[in-house]
């Protein structure tokens, strides 16, 4: 019998990608501050946030699997995280604009058994944004909910000059990875050791 998988996220596109995948499994989030820790380094502060996500849920559920996200928009020396405000939205779009982002997810799955967590990164090229473009986008208000103030998935998509890396990473999830990770985990029992 495969272990109850439960996504500790409300984000809707990362609802879908596990939806889209064929892994049954059901959903609850608890409140968690996330604290990102600058001296353990972007990819492991990313990772200690997907981490500290999936724990508050896996406390609750200790018999599940729990996954647990966390995606940030990295340029230069700057993390974007989702804007607060209209504002903070355009300033992000201005600076992404005609440069190359990376964009980071961290993940970890969480059980009794075992505990894995890894990140995924991938570079994003964006187009010279005229000023009407980014107005229209910000109108839109499809940058709500989305770090760096885009969604690739969305009108966003016009943005993009290029992609090096998992696009689905860059939505939210780098789901084939995740997906067995979690098939291993799920099918993962241990047998019992009858050596005297």
């Amino acid at each position: 019998m495969c272990k109850k998988l439960i996504l500790a996220s409300q984000s809707p596109r990362r609802k879908q990608l596990l939806e889209e995948s064929g892994l049954d499994f059901g959903i609850c989030s608890e409140k968690v501050e996330e604290v990102y820790r600058k001296e353990l380094g972007k990819e492991k502060a990313i990772e200690q946030i997907a981490y500290d996500k999936a724990d508050a849920v896996f406390r609750k559920y200790p018999e599940a699997i729990v996954l647990g996200a966390d995606t940030m928009v990295c340029f230069q020396e700057h993390r974007l995280g989702k804007p607060k405000d209209e504002e903070e939205a355009r300033s992000m779009l201005h600076m992404l604009s005609g440069q190359t982002h990376e964009v980071i997810t961290g993940v970890a799955l969480l059980s009794k058994e075992k505990q894995i967590v890894f990140h995924a990164t991938s570079e994003v090229t964006f187009y010279e944004l005229s000023e009407q473009m980014i107005d229209d986008y910000i109108k839109s208000e499809e940058w709500k909910d989305k770090a760096g103030a885009y969604g690739i998935q969305g009108l966003g998509k016009l943005f993009v000059r290029s992609i090096h890396g998992d696009y689905f990473n860059i939505v939210g999830l780098p789901i084939a990875k995740v997906y067995r990770e979690i098939r291993n985990m799920q099918n993962s029992i241990e047998k019992p050791d009858f050596r005297g």
